[in-house]
């Protein structure tokens, strides 16, 4: 025991213990960068300063154990601050789309980055760069050596989700070796295996890989839970289905609510993990399971015993919360002992609205030229007559694709896709040969374009539009821009995100990428890509290990048989 005065009362709130789900009335007292003491209110306890948390209830800080800062289009010091104001106050964060952008250097430069901030920023080891190799060119390649140095980096503790999945379930040796080199250094290993079931499971789960945040069938759900695989939940999982078949469980399974992929526009409008937990609770979960899932299990995931129950002797991490429980609306922010943020908005530093220094190795990444309408002449090896081409089929509500097919004719080696079909075309963006076409059906869309180097993961520039000249306007803009996403209606760029932080991320201030960010989601809506999420819909037609068809900038890809699929049918 001290004599010393505690720095901080928190007095006059009520406690929520992730425990025991009870709610009730203490004071809670800060030393430094931990929790003091948990005290009934009013036993004497000197501190100098207080806090007066009447009418609100005290929670451990929420722990996001699965995300990618550069989906907020942010660098790590402004995304910390603009999450820690929604109660956010530990991450594991996995930037494989920086990482193939730019290697080693750029896992070296986020960790750097985001050190200094009171976010307690930890960070996983992206384990497919590129996300399929030898069916795709990313601007690097992590080998096994590579990987298996970075997994020694302070505050590297995890091996980043395991996404090719096939390629573990075959045994194959790459990523034996990459998932053998995290085991043997004893990290954290994530997964994603979006409706893996029975035997290909049991193989995929035998490598030590005990996590997936994808979205699955009900059924696959429970499979994967009743065999002690961690479900993380983020928005799109979160289904009152799903969430009954748990609750209907004789016991509920450890669960981790996570963001995963938000953009700053929706943290800044909606919310973070303070948003999935509404969700959650709006489906069906009880708001004390809600906040366990913030805290207590994700904070055991990650190895952090310090944190996730408002404690004597754990970190100072803690969010007091208007109104009940279930609204999770945060009004004061603590991160180790430090008030953070109040009524939304950070409360430290320059709070993360000042325009950051150069990005050094992660500027100047992209390397292709401005299209002029030339460059999307569809040429190909065939005779003039009408052909069948194998398409892309999307869908207005997750980012699965599959294969369909378009008749369309041929003229002097050119295809004549215009007024018949929307086009997609990726073209490498590293300096290396590859430009890819095809058809994309399940849109009905106006004259325009869209243009992104923020495609998953591999980041190729990426153009999608129902002519040659509407795209060739998107695609100037980006490259203008240094990267980022253009829209275009009719020939008039709409709206333009610039990203020129290796073509993901900006070094502007929150707010002015979150209005740039939704003027591009309004006009992508507006253009008519109708999606509950448009930035995923757009950005995930590269994921060559999501199934089922996927386009890089050597092919189209098979997802399922993880093999080139012929563009002609």
């Amino acid at each position: 025991m001290t004599d010393q005065p505690h720095d901080v009362r928190i007095s006059g709130g009520r406690v929520v213990s992730t425990f025991t789900g009870e709610e009730f009335a203490a004071d809670v007292l800060l030393r430094d960068d931990t929790i003091s003491a948990v005290l009934p209110p009013g036993t004497p306890a000197p501190a100098r300063d207080h806090v007066d948390a009447a009418g609100l209830l005290v929670v451990p800080g929420f722990v996001d154990a699965h995300m990618h800062i550069e989906s907020s289009f942010l660098t790590p010091e402004t995304f910390a601050a603009l999450t820690l104001a929604r109660g956010t106050t530990t991450v594991l964060a996995d930037p494989h789309e920086i990482v193939n952008v730019a290697g080693t250097a750029a896992m070296r430069w986020m960790i750097e980055a985001g050190r200094g901030t009171p976010q307690t920023q930890l960070w996983g080891v992206p384990s497919c760069v590129p996300a399929l190799e030898g069916l795709e060119h990313a601007g690097a390649s992590l080998s096994v050596d590579d990987i298996a140095e970075m997994l020694r980096w302070p505050d590297v503790i995890a091996l980043g989700e395991v996404m090719d999945y096939r390629a573990v379930v075959a045994d194959d040796a790459r990523m034996r070796g990459i998932v053998g080199a995290a085991r043997e250094q004893g990290v954290i290993l994530d997964g994603h295996c979006p409706n893996l079931s029975g035997a290909e499971l049991s193989a995929y789960m035998a490598t030590g890989v005990d996590s997936d945040h994808t979205k699955n069938r009900t059924e696959v759900v429970l499979e994967k839970a009743r065999l002690g695989m961690l479900m993380m939940l983020q928005e799109k999982c979160l289904l009152p289905e799903v969430i009954d078949a748990l609750l209907a469980l004789p016991q509920l399974p450890p669960l981790c609510l996570v963001t995963d992929d938000l953009a700053a526009d929706h943290i800044l409008g909606t919310g973070h993990l303070d948003h999935i937990a509404r969700v959650a609770v709006r489906a069906g979960l009880p708001a004390t399971a809600a906040l366990r899932a913030l805290t207590w299990t994700p904070a055991q995931r990650l190895r952090l015993p310090d944190r996730g129950v408002v404690a004597p002797g754990k970190r100072a991490d803690l969010v007091l919360l208007r109104g009940e429980l279930g609204d999770f609306d945060p009004a004061l922010v603590f991160a180790g002992g430090r008030q953070v943020a109040r009524d939304g908005v950070a409360s430290y530093g320059d709070r993360g609205g000042a325009v950051r220094p150069g990005a050094g190795p992660l500027e100047g990444t992209v390397d292709v030229e401005a299209p002029a309408p030339d460059g999307f002449r569809w040429r190909v090896d065939l005779p003039d007559g009408s052909h069948r081409f194998r398409a892309m089929r999307v869908n207005s509500r997750d980012t699965y694709t599959e294969a369909a097919e378009i008749e369309l004719p041929v003229r002097g080696g050119e295809v004549d896709w215009e007024g018949r079909t929307t086009l997609i075309r990726v073209r490498n963006r590293y300096g290396r040969a590859g430009t890819v076409f095809a058809p994309l059906l399940g849109r009905t869309l106006s004259p325009g374009a869209v243009a992104t180097t923020y495609a998953h993961d591999s980041h190729n520039l990426v153009t999608i539009g129902t002519s040659r000249a509407a795209m060739a306007a998107a695609a100037a803009a980006v490259v203008a821009d240094g990267g980022g996403v253009a829209v275009v209606h009719g020939v008039t760029v709409a709206a333009r995100l610039p990203l020129p932080v290796g073509g993901v991320m900006s070094t502007r201030p929150a707010t002015e990428i979150a209005r740039r960010s939704q003027a591009v989601r309004d006009a992508l809506t507006a253009w008519g890509w109708e999606h509950l999420n448009p930035f995923m819909s757009v950005s995930t037609l590269t994921l060559a290990v999501s199934p089922s068809l996927k386009i890089t900038d050597l092919s189209l890809v098979d997802v399922v048989r993880r093999e080139p699929s012929g563009a002609v049918v």
